[in-house]
């Protein structure tokens, strides 16, 4: 059997290859970094900067200069909140939407690919042993705490 090591090296590899080959739009080249933002901001509803570098383990100084960058884009708007000014709220523009979905939709098909690759019992096992993984690494007291995991 190979090692857990191993087998989480060739997984790591395997999608640093595809976030490097999946972030461009157009011309409009989008950084692994920036592409989980732009993930995060449209998946949640309204997220302040905080919540955003929260979930994603930033410190909000690298997330905030990530943020101006997009802002630079056109891809991320940032507007105070209307219940606290000190609090930023991020939204996606037209142009951040449509990179983030096809950005998304270009990961979704890799992944098809993948699993197409398997019968369907492999398929289900996979997908429950992942969620099974993203449990346990949330209860590990020296690892990730990764968030909105049903």
């Amino acid at each position: 059997m190979e090692s857990k090591r191993e087998l989480f090296q060739v997984l790591t590899q395997s999608f640093g290859y595809l976030n490097k080959k999946c972030c461009s739009v157009g011309s409009v080249d989008i950084s692994p970094v920036q592409s989980h933002i732009l993930y995060e901001i449209d998946k949640q509803t309204e997220p302040s900067m905080q919540q955003v570098a929260e979930i994603l383990g930033m410190d909000i100084t690298t997330f905030s200069r990530q943020i101006q960058t997009l802002i630079k884009m056109n891809l991320v708007k940032k507007t105070p909140s209307s219940t606290d000014k000190r609090v930023s709220i991020l939204f996606l523009t037209v142009e951040g939407k449509f990179v983030a979905t096809i950005i998304d939709q270009t990961i979704n098909e890799y992944l098809n690919n993948v699993f197409s690759h398997m019968n369907e019992f492999e398929q289900e096992t996979v997908i429950r042993s992942l969620i099974l993984l993203n449990k346990a690494m949330t209860k590990s007291s020296i690892c990730c705490t990764p968030h909105s995991l049903s």
